[in-house]
């Protein structure tokens, strides 16, 4: 069996990734404002929400017709 490399990032990387994460947070209140953001993320978790709904109904969906099909 193949043995999995999963390597920890060092700290100098996750200090960049930090600075880019910053970035994107000010540059997002620069473009939409700081009253919009909460507003976004609202509408962007009921995004989320109804997205993962839709995907678990359509994976029910598939494994019934697959059952319905290995009884024929």
């Amino acid at each position: 069996m193949e043995h999995l490399n999963l390597d920890l990032p060092d700290l100098s990387q996750l200090m960049a990734y930090e600075n880019v994460i910053i970035a994107v947070v000010i540059v997002g209140v620069l473009i939409f404002g700081a009253k919009k953001i909460p507003e976004l993320a609202k509408t962007f978790g009921k995004a989320k929400g109804e997205y993962e709904k839709g995907r678990l109904e359509s994976e029910k969906e598939l494994k019934d017709f697959k059952d319905k099909e290995d009884l024929k």
